[in-house]
């Protein structure tokens, strides 16, 4: 089974920073893609980031040029959040697609979410 283990988040001003991290894990896994997601309270999960095995990136329209994703090595991924707002203030999930190797099965798997909090 792949697990994903975040880290990162809390509690911060606006106009500061923050990381989030998530790594993956499990034997015989191929992770093809890697991002976060968010959900703010009555709103639906969107898209923050990701990236891809190719290192294609891919960004939600409000945090363009104010967060950036990185992949670290095949498995972990971080997430540095710059110029943080208010409306930035979510459960951040972490998500991973890929495979396992044997019996060549796909999976796409969610995190348990870290909550990013932003003060006015």
């Amino acid at each position: 089974q792949v697990q994903l283990v975040e880290s990162g988040g809390g509690l911060v001003q606006a106009g500061g920073s923050l990381g989030l991290s998530c790594a993956a894990s499990g034997s015989a896994i191929t992770i093809n893609r890697m991002g976060w997601y968010r959900q703010a309270p009555g709103s639906q999960r969107e898209l923050v980031a990701k990236v891809t095995n190719s290192g294609t990136t891919t960004y939600g329209d409000s945090v363009k040029g104010r967060f950036t994703i990185s992949r670290e090595n095949r498995n972990t991924v971080y997430l540095r959040m710059n110029s943080l707002k208010p409306e930035d203030t979510a459960v951040y999930y972490c998500n991973a697609a890929g495979y396992y190797q044997i019996g060549i099965r796909d999976f796409d798997i969610w995190g348990q979410g870290t909550q990013v909090t932003v003060s006015s």
